[in-house]
């Protein structure tokens, strides 16, 4: 195996990771663990197509409130459908993913198809890019 291939297996390794501690920390409803799962600048397109550009961890965190969120959809948790690499270098991996919103009772709310972009910034992997179609 050449270093081209083992390092974007790493990638690859430390994107998914990067995914299993978003939602772990989304889940916890701990916004300073979750905002530290991106990186910045941070864009996220929502389903409705509004845009939303955090240029730092803090004006991301302005933007969440996860009680009024867990209120206003009824969510108690989230849950990783599947999670699939599109594309992948040493620095970057795109994905394909799908997520779905859960109840206490661990009903399904919705399901929402999405692409994630992880990055690499100066040995730091976080989410720099979310695109999907929930609110």
């Amino acid at each position: 195996m050449n270093d081209s291939n083992s390092e974007t297996e790493s990638a690859e390794a430390q994107a998914m990771s990067v995914l299993d501690d978003f939602m772990t920390q989304f889940n916890a409803r701990d916004l300073d663990a979750w905002r530290e799962t991106l990186n910045y600048p941070h864009l996220r397109i929502a389903g409705d197509g509004s845009v939303t550009i955090a240029n730092v961890p803090e004006e991301y965190a302005a933007g969440m409130d996860f009680e009024r969120f867990a209120k206003s959809f009824g969510w108690d948790h989230s849950e990783w459908d599947y999670r699939e690499i599109i594309h992948s270098t040493p620095g970057k991996v795109h994905l394909d993913v799908q997520f779905t919103r859960y109840n206490k009772d661990n009903e399904k709310i919705a399901t929402y198809k999405a692409i994630y972009i992880v990055t690499d910034q100066d040995g730091r992997w976080g989410i720099i890019f979310r695109s999907s179609y929930a609110p």
